[in-house]
């Protein structure tokens, strides 16, 4: 039987808000392991479709190895990227919240949530499956068993009459070169980006991904919400490679998480038992 090692940063972070509520303050620490990771290879070309496009076909880890990282003795290395242009009152919402509301509040894993548009890429750890064809992307992730089908012939979003909020969006996608631009509208706001970043009802998500070697991929997005942001927003790309051992994705799914309970007491010790 496979055993693949997953991090899972909310246990951590729960404990870690456990102790702060009961002692003084102490510094988060992330366990890391013993093995030195080894970067995969670029390898050849990225192999094409029928129509000439890259194939993005694949299951991808994210970081270097193709496989999972968790046991690495080498810290991750902090990707750098402008700050995120917040209008002030959204900063100052983000600056009051405690670790335990950012936890429960925002993060889809704890609740049993869908991590959504760009969740899907920001807070999963987990790996990633993409099956690629003429016209159509298709995007499995472990965490949940979670998917997205996205058409990619360069279609236009729904009549703005026909949206509904869901937690994946509406999403079109198109070529530009060797790039793959999924566009996405119309996201439930019960969705973070990323960490402790909220958005409105307006945000509009622009990702792109490309392969420029066999076994690497690279994913970026850019944010546009003008009701938090004072101005948009574009992410740095971030490296996933292909799995070494051609991976399956194993069943995962969220049932009956206790935490959630256990965040909402910790909110009540916080606040003096007024939430």
């Amino acid at each position: 039987m496979k055993m693949r090692v997953t991090l899972v940063a909310a246990t951590v972070c729960l404990l870690s808000v456990a102790v702060a509520a009961q002692d003084p303050p102490k510094p988060f620490v992330e366990a890391r392991g013993s093995v030195k990771p080894v970067p995969l290879p670029r390898g050849g070309p990225p192999p094409r479709m029928a129509d000439g496009k890259v194939d993005l076909s694949g299951v991808w880890f994210p970081g270097p190895t193709g496989k999972a990282n968790a046991w690495s003795v080498v810290p991750d290395e902090r990707v750098k990227e402008d700050p995120v242009p917040f209008q002030q009152w959204a900063a100052d919402k983000i600056k009051s919240m405690s670790r335990t509301e950012i936890e429960l509040l925002g993060n889809a894993n704890v609740q049993c949530l869908p991590p959504g548009t760009p969740g899907m890429m920001t807070e999963n750890p987990y790996v990633h499956q993409i099956i690629t064809k003429p016209g159509q992307f298709v995007h499995l992730i472990e965490n949940n068993n979670r998917w997205r089908v996205v058409h990619t012939d360069g279609r236009p979003h729904k009549p703005k009459e026909e949206q509904e909020p869901l937690f994946n969006g509406d999403m079109v996608g198109r070529w530009e070169g060797d790039t793959l631009v999924i566009d996405t509208v119309s996201i439930d706001e019960r969705t973070w980006i990323r960490d402790a970043w909220f958005h409105s009802a307006d945000l509009h998500v622009i990702e792109r991904f490309r392969r420029p070697s066999v076994n690497y991929l690279e994913h970026q997005f850019t944010i546009e919400d003008p009701k938090v942001l004072t101005k948009p927003w574009t992410s740095a790309w971030r490296t996933y490679t292909l799995s070494a051992n051609d991976e399956d994705l194993t069943e995962n799914f969220c049932t009956n998480n206790e935490q959630v309970e256990q965040f909402k007491k910790l909110l009540e010790v916080e606040s003096g038992g007024k939430k």
